[in-house]
């Protein structure tokens, strides 16, 4: 995939989505380079949502936390993360090694506001480096309207993950309490991207312990998303809990259904790590663009 055009697969998507016309014209848009605004958005931004593959190719989201300044743009071609995830995130030791390929999404949910830059991570001390190879900004639809609190006391050993191959009753209604989620994806060259689904609470169905079922929404019209699940069905779902910094991470294989635009996921492995995020968020004020349910 080039940074400024779409892979097979996006392509397929598009076509089965009927928006051809308008993913070109979308793909003027799409940079190899950080321009100056970009860098400026990057370096004020608190949350940082990472995709990448485990050492075992599974793909996993997750996401970073920190005051404006952990995120910063020294060229037009890098981006420095000065934090690293929590010890049991299945990203942790693959973000310690050689340099991987990774997709990120800058949130700020208090403008609705949105930055992917995808390229190759390399680690440093303090946390990773990441070579921009594809940027672009997305459009602020189904993004809950959430503010900043004041970070939790930071705690000197995390609490542990727990681990598992299903969903407990918990975590399912956690799942169907969310309004967001984030998902990582990768084309069938193992390049990854991550994206942000938004709702209502209830627009992502828990249909059993392993097996999850949401509608795709109209968006900017690339299906870079499910573009990437044309060529390669493994990705990674994150449930970020807003209130406590709990992240909820899933990874296993998605389908889509191109009759009803939806996708179902199915579940292979679940990790829950508490208190993995210092900031804490406000209460939502729910996008108008949110379909309603039913």
């Amino acid at each position: 995939m080039a940074a400024t055009g779409y892979h097979s697969g996006e392509r397929t998507a598009q076509e089965r989505a009927g928006e051809t016309a308008r993913a070109e014209h979308l793909g003027r848009s799409l940079r190899d380079t950080i321009p100056a605004v970009a860098a400026g958005f990057l370096e004020q931004r608190q949350l940082l949502v990472l995709g990448a593959a485990d050492s075992a190719g599974r793909m996993w989201a997750t996401a970073l936390a920190g005051e404006p300044g952990f995120l910063a743009v020294p060229d037009t071609q890098t981006m420095t993360v000065a934090a690293a995830p929590h010890p049991d995130d299945p990203l942790h030791d693959t973000l310690r090694g050689p340099a991987v390929p990774m997709g990120t999404i800058a949130l700020e949910p208090a403008t609705r506001r949105r930055m992917r830059v995808n390229g190759i991570a390399q680690a440093h001390d303090r946390g990773f480096t990441l070579r921009a190879e594809q940027v672009f900004a997305n459009c602020p639809k189904y993004i809950q309207k959430r503010h900043p609190l004041a970070a939790a006391p930071a705690t000197s050993q995390p609490p542990p993950a727990r681990r598992g191959t299903a969903l407990t009753m918990l975590q399912r209604l956690t799942i169907g309490a969310a309004d967001t989620f984030f998902l990582a994806t990768a084309d069938d060259q193992g390049r990854p991207d991550a994206s942000h689904r938004g709702g209502n609470p209830g627009f992502v169905d828990s249909l059993s312990p392993t097996v999850l079922r949401w509608r795709e929404y109209p968006g900017n019209g690339a299906y870079m998303t499910l573009g990437n699940l044309e060529q390669n069905p493994r990705a990674g779902l994150l449930f970020p809990d807003w209130d406590t910094g709990t992240l909820l991470l899933l990874t296993g294989r998605a389908v889509t259904d191109w009759t009803d635009r939806s996708v179902t996921f199915a579940l292979a492995a679940v990790v829950e790590l508490p208190d993995a995020l210092s900031l804490r968020w406000s209460e939502p004020q729910y996008s108008p663009a949110n379909p309603a349910r039913g």
